[in-house]
């Protein structure tokens, strides 16, 4: 009797499953990842209301270009903003330094927070312990004046180190017990005013004795020691291969029903909000933008959701079969958002070998394309950090302020189309089969 291919691939994938599964698991539910993620969007409104003072400060128009004879109404009005951004620069991009500008003070807090929660600690107290322990690391005093270059997209990694580490100093405080015995009498407020003393004092002595100890070593301090360590593994998740290499693995992930975009997230939304906070740095000096692996590429992984389904959908909106139209239609406006769950799940596309392929290949496509176009100056890099789950269009100029960066997400829509399209016509002949047997 033969064995049947089919069933080999199923115990294959279940097998797979059993191993992978208990694994991804885990590691999304993992505190400190959580925690990461979470305190990561502490900081997004003030980086959106930042990156609006940063376009406010540098219209879309290249003044030299300009010229008054011919100009239409529009471009004069653009001219006359420049004239108005030029004189007033520094006044308004304030408000971006501040904000966009201190994104580490505020991831510091965030994911103390986040984690503090995690663990049923008192969230705020470790949030604010986290913030104060990384201004005295990352912001030195020199001449009166405070150093401002590691409390944003520099000092990022530094926040997420003692944004952990402070809370699980605090931790060790109360598992030990270590202290004040106070009275019942004693305000819950009071209380938590006085037990944070020394959890603070503990906290302030290790990390800003530690960077005083760097400083006296190296003659540099903890996050300048701290970035060049962790320069070469930047530089491999930073490249095009190294991001690659994470989104294929969420995509695999998300294969066998495990939502993988939120695993890959802490990972791909740090490194990309960083380079473009560094891309922002570079605009508003005047200076050409460097950075590839920016937020930008992260938003063009999830186009259209995992595995750039949003090509899959416009297939399947025109599909002879009643329920993949009806499911393409209702996956239409999600997945402009980049919200594909009812693909997903609906189609199916987990443990889905036939559209598999495709989920996995056209992230990779789209990816490499992205960057070429990048490299070659074909679109504008990122360097605006844009809402989530705002329309991909919008998305694509919000993070650019450059229309041929829309056009250019359109065209890897079309891509995703020409790779989803020989998958998906199998994978329609196959259930038409199935049809006509039941019927």
């Amino acid at each position: 009797m033969k064995s049947n291919p089919q069933n080999h691939s199923n115990k294959f994938i279940e097998r797979l499953n059993d191993v992978l599964s208990p694994i991804a698991v885990k590691l999304g539910n993992q505190r400190h990842l959580k925690s990461i993620s979470s305190g990561m969007f502490f900081a997004l409104p003030f980086m959106v209301i930042g990156a609006f003072f940063l376009i406010l400060a540098n219209p879309p128009i290249n003044i030299e270009q300009f010229n008054p004879n011919t100009a239409n109404f529009f471009m004069r009005f653009l001219a006359m903003w420049k004239e108005w951004s030029v004189v007033n620069y520094e006044a308004i991009t304030v408000p971006y330094d501040l904000t966009f500008g201190i994104i580490g003070v505020l991831t510091a807090f965030g994911i103390a927070y986040s984690l503090a929660n995690e663990y049923k600690l008192n969230a705020s107290t470790n949030g604010l312990i986290a913030m104060v322990t990384f201004l005295l690391v990352c912001a030195p005093v020199e001449d009166g004046q405070i150093s401002l270059e590691y409390l944003g997209a520099n000092g990022l990694f530094v926040a997420i180190i003692l944004g952990l580490l402070v809370v699980e100093v605090y931790k060790l405080f109360e598992t030990k017990g270590i202290k004040l015995k106070l009275p019942d009498s004693v305000p819950p407020m009071v209380a938590t005013f006085i037990n944070s003393l020394l959890p603070l004092l503990a906290n302030i002595l290790i990390f800003y004795g530690i960077n005083l100890i760097f400083v006296s070593a190296f003659s540099s301090n903890f996050p300048a020691v701290v970035m060049q360590v962790l320069t070469p593994g930047i530089n491999i998740a930073g490249s095009l291969g190294g991001l690659i290499l994470i989104v294929t693995i969420g995509q695999i992930l998300w294969f066998f029903g495990i939502n993988g975009s939120s695993i890959i997230f802490p990972i791909v939304f740090t490194l990309g909000v960083a380079q473009t906070g560094l891309n922002a740095d570079q605009f508003s000096q005047g200076e050409a933008m460097t950075h590839a692996m920016n937020l930008q590429m992260f938003r063009i992984s999830l186009l259209g959701g995992a595995g750039n389904t949003l090509g899959l959908v416009l297939l399947m909106m025109r599909s002879k079969l009643p329920q993949l139209k009806t499911i393409g239609r209702l996956s239409l406006i999600p997945g402009i958002c980049s919200i594909n769950e009812p693909v997903i799940f609906g189609l199916p596309i987990v443990f889905n070998p036939i559209l598999g392929i495709p989920f996995v290949i056209t992230p990779i496509v789209s990816l490499s394309l992205t960057y070429l176009a990048q490299r070659m100056s074909i679109i504008t890099m990122g360097y605006i950090v844009d809402p989530s789950f705002t329309p991909f269009f919008a998305q694509a100029y919000l993070s650019s302020m450059d229309w041929r960066n829309v056009a250019f997400t359109f065209f890897l829509v079309a891509v995703s189309v020409v790779i989803y399209y020989p998958f998906f016509k199998v994978y329609e002949k196959s259930q038409q089969k199935i049809e006509k047997a039941k019927a």
